[in-house]
């Protein structure tokens, strides 16, 4: 399997540059907009682009195309993740891993990581704190398509007041409104596409007003990642465009974050939120059954080496996952996701793929599934939060997240009913991107 997949990756990237027009035949269409399945649908692809879209009997195929017969299958735009962590691939130690490989995450990690996602069906992806140089070399590489991965926008490393000790690759601290200021302008020549400022609430008021300002003037978007429920509204208030983590709260969500909620969604402007909340799903899974972590497709993407010791890390995820009261927090999942969407948020996928256990190659589809069994979206929900949504989140969703005329060939095909089963989402068997095949 880890052979095949490494050879499609390698014909890929060898395809001649010229345009390939393909017609993608007889599966059943999820637009990812929330419209209506198309039955026995075709979708023709010429170079990049989509050119057309519709019933098999009301779409011509070009003379010449490649055919793709997809009958049984159900076919979507390729998933969008708001939330990953390229430089971690899931090792359970932060301390062995920052020594060993956080040095190689250029060479090594991040495009293990890329190439993971890819073959999970992730087309788009938000990589958050990962090195600044790293971070931007990945993205620049896989869109002159040097190295497989999704498309990618950066955030580089994340501002936060006081990072952990061994962290200040991937986690800048802040004192003052200069040097706050300073560090949104660098990330900004630096050329990264979003800020991410954690724990607004520890921040001063002139600190976030200065990040504000300073993200405003690079015409950058900046984010927050929420440790507890006061960075909600601090963040929200000082013009955060986005909230990522749900916060390491295990009891209802503040009325605070809820009041904060509620006046964005009053503005027509409902904030996006990629809970993350599948870190915890997939710990008590995995505590359970740990059975899923032997199987070879999740390390596809990996050196052997580095495979071998991130699943030995593993062996025994209670000695060694830092993760603070889960069988708590995951309780809290359903009634605070609850209450931000009747609050107005609007959810996203964001798995945080790449955390102790969380491995690329599972990470998103158990994302998308614990939105359906924990925060209870319908499946055609939850793959618009993990396409279209997401993708309108991102500041991309004129060119992918859905699958329309125009916009990019970026699509993946699972076998069987989608709507019906979830989880088919973790055995891919197309995927396109950019109008390129790679699985």
């Amino acid at each position: 399997m880890r052979r095949a997949f490494a050879l499609a990756l390698l014909l890929a990237l060898a395809a001649p540059a010229h345009a390939v027009v393909r017609a993608l035949v007889g599966a059943t269409l999820l637009d990812g907009g929330g419209g209506a399945a198309i039955e026995d649908s075709v979708v023709v692809i010429d170079g990049e682009r989509i050119v057309a879209v519709g019933q098999r009997a009301s779409v011509a195929i070009p003379d010449g195309a490649e055919i793709v017969a997809l009958e049984g299958m159900t076919l979507l735009p390729g998933l969008v993740d708001a939330q990953v962590r390229l430089s971690e691939l899931g090792h359970a130690s932060r301390a062995r891993w920052q020594e060993a490989y956080l040095p190689i995450s250029d060479r090594v990690v991040m495009p293990a990581a890329a190439a993971e996602l890819l073959g999970a069906g992730v087309t788009t992806a938000r990589d958050i704190g990962s090195p600044l140089e790293a971070a931007i070399g990945v993205r620049d590489r896989i869109a002159a398509q040097r190295i497989p991965g999704p498309t990618l926008l950066v955030s580089g490393p994340v501002l936060e007041r006081d990072p952990p000790p061994g962290e200040h690759a991937r986690r800048w601290p802040v004192e003052g409104v200069a040097q706050a200021r300073k560090l949104v302008e660098k990330l900004a020549h630096a050329g990264v596409d979003v800020i991410v400022v954690a724990g607004a609430a520890e921040f001063t008021d002139a600190e976030l007003a200065a990040i504000d300002q300073a993200a405003r003037a690079a015409n950058l978007p900046w984010l927050a990642e929420i440790r507890t429920d006061r960075d909600v509204a601090r963040a929200l208030e000082a013009g955060a465009g986005a909230l990522l983590g749900l916060g390491e709260g295990t009891g209802p969500l503040a009325d605070s974050a809820l009041v904060a909620l509620r006046a964005r969604a009053a503005r027509g402007a409902p904030v996006a939120w990629s809970a993350g909340v599948s870190v915890l799903t997939n710990y008590e899974w995995l505590r359970l059954d740990s059975g899923p972590l032997a199987d070879p497709r999740f390390y596809d993407g990996m050196p052997s080496i580095v495979a071998e010791d991130v699943r030995r890390s593993l062996s025994d995820l209670r000695s060694h996952i830092d993760l603070e009261t889960p069988a708590l927090r995951r309780a809290a999942i359903e009634p605070r996701l609850a209450a931000a969407r009747a609050a107005g948020a609007r959810l996203v996928v964001g798995s945080d793929a790449g955390e102790p256990g969380h491995l690329h190659a599972r990470a998103t589809w158990q994302e998308v599934e614990a939105l359906v069994i924990e925060g209870h979206l319908s499946p055609s929900e939850a793959v618009r939060a993990a396409t279209l949504d997401a993708a309108t989140a991102l500041g991309v969703g004129g060119d992918t997240g859905s699958i329309a005329v125009g916009k990019y060939a970026d699509l993946i095909a699972v076998r069987g009913n989608l709507l019906r089963h979830i989880d088919r989402l973790q055995d891919i068997e197309l995927v396109i991107h950019r109008g390129l095949r790679y699985r």
